[in-house]
């Protein structure tokens, strides 16, 4: 039994995702929540650098099975937003388990400079197990939108 050697993406704090994708313009964050988180615990709002964050899956709702066509789909979005293999890719999930699995696939697939954020955006459960107070994109105050 050969093993699969895994690349893992280095986790980035949550601020230094935003200063990144402030300061580069070349920069992405991809959001692999599902459907319904994006819907209703809401997204990332990067309008204020005149960016938008990109949403493929990982996974769907509410069976929890993995995207298949994950890596073809977030190929395909950028070759069509015209980002280069070499951009630096940030991907958030609600609490950074996810989005680690995403940036490895496509580290897998020859993307060079795929990061984990760490904690997400809602971080961990607190004491009265709910997410958002912690860590993570909104507990850090950082721009977000609901619909």
């Amino acid at each position: 039994m050969v093993a699969e050697t895994s690349t893992r993406a280095e986790n980035v704090p949550v601020d230094a995702v935003w200063r990144r994708l402030a300061e580069s313009p070349d920069a992405v964050l991809i959001d692999v929540r599902t459907r319904a988180e994006w819907s209703y615990v809401g997204l990332p709002d990067l309008t204020s650098l005149g960016k938008e964050t990109v949403l493929v899956e990982w996974q769907g709702f509410p069976d929890n099975r993995p995207n298949p066509a994950f890596v073809e789909e977030l190929t395909g979005r950028l070759a069509a937003l015209g980002v280069s293999r070499e951009a630096e890719l940030y991907f958030i999930c609600r609490s950074g388990a996810r989005s680690q699995l995403a940036a490895q696939a496509m580290l897998r697939a020859g993307y060079a400079r795929c990061f984990n954020v760490a904690e997400g955006f809602e971080g961990p459960l607190d004491s009265d197990r709910h997410r958002g107070a912690l860590s993570g994109w909104k507990a850090q105050a950082l721009p977000w939108a609901q619909s």
